[in-house]
């Protein structure tokens, strides 16, 4: 039995063990939940609460001797991230007609309607929920291709991005600078490397903070300055200046 997996057995008694265990694998979470929903998950996001309670499950059921922990939280993770999907993408809101607004409605004729209409809006949800995963499907594997250049994947973000309000402006602020800056923004992609220094002297942010989350401001970088509009709306804060 290794390390971690003894870790996890004393977890599974012990609270104050199981949130060491958890902030010691929140990247590992974090990647498992993006990897699920195919985009870039933080710890503000609802998946991320999801996958946080499933890999406590995984702790809590998890038999010493039984294969490696990592793969079986990976599966229950995964498991309980689209159980939450497929819930998300079903109606189950009480449909409301024009007709039951002037009581034009017997109950059986409403109760018929208001069962049409629960199927379409579930049809349209399901629909719009496709749509928007092929979409963000494909803008993620465009944007491996492009941070592959910079030698890191995209999944690789969970673990680079900003953690606080004060970093993630910090961060934010970068990103600005490098959009505006077209001779950093050349320079960073003629190497393949954040230009630190210049960056740092441009944007008034510490080179400690452009050092530890580079990848974050690569990628925020890219996605900004391309055609990423789903992955964009992660960035919003970016443009307008402020957090999100």
């Amino acid at each position: 039995m290794n390390d971690l997996e003894q870790d996890v057995l004393r977890a599974k008694e012990n609270d104050d063990a199981l949130a060491d265990l958890i902030g010691a694998n929140r990247a590992f979470i974090l990647r498992c939940a993006s990897e699920t929903v195919h985009r870039y998950i933080t710890d503000s996001d609802d998946e991320w609460s999801v996958a946080l309670m499933a890999f406590t499950e995984a702790v809590r059921d998890f038999e010493g001797g039984k294969g490696s922990f990592r793969g079986f939280a990976a599966l229950v993770i995964k498991r309980r991230v689209l159980d939450y999907l497929r819930s998300q993408s079903r109606c189950d809101e009480l449909a409301v007609t024009p007709e039951a607004f002037d009581g034009s409605l017997d109950e059986d004729t409403a109760g018929g309607v208001e069962l049409r209409v629960q199927q379409r809006m579930a049809e349209e949800s399901r629909a719009a929920l496709d749509d928007t995963s092929e979409r963000a499907r494909a803008e993620i594997e465009a944007m491996q291709e492009i941070l592959k250049g910079y030698g890191f994947s995209f999944f690789d973000l969970a673990e680079s991005s900003p953690k606080t309000e004060k970093t993630k402006r910090s961060c934010g602020a970068a990103i600005r600078t490098l959009l505006a800056a077209a001779a950093l923004l050349a320079k960073m992609r003629l190497a393949h490397l954040l230009p630190i220094k210049e960056l740092s002297d441009a944007s008034g942010v510490v080179r400690k903070i452009l050092e530890r989350h580079r990848k974050y401001i690569i990628a925020g970088t890219e996605i900004l300055d391309g055609d990423y509009p789903i992955l964009a709306g992660y960035l919003s804060y970016v443009k307008e200046g402020g957090t999100e």
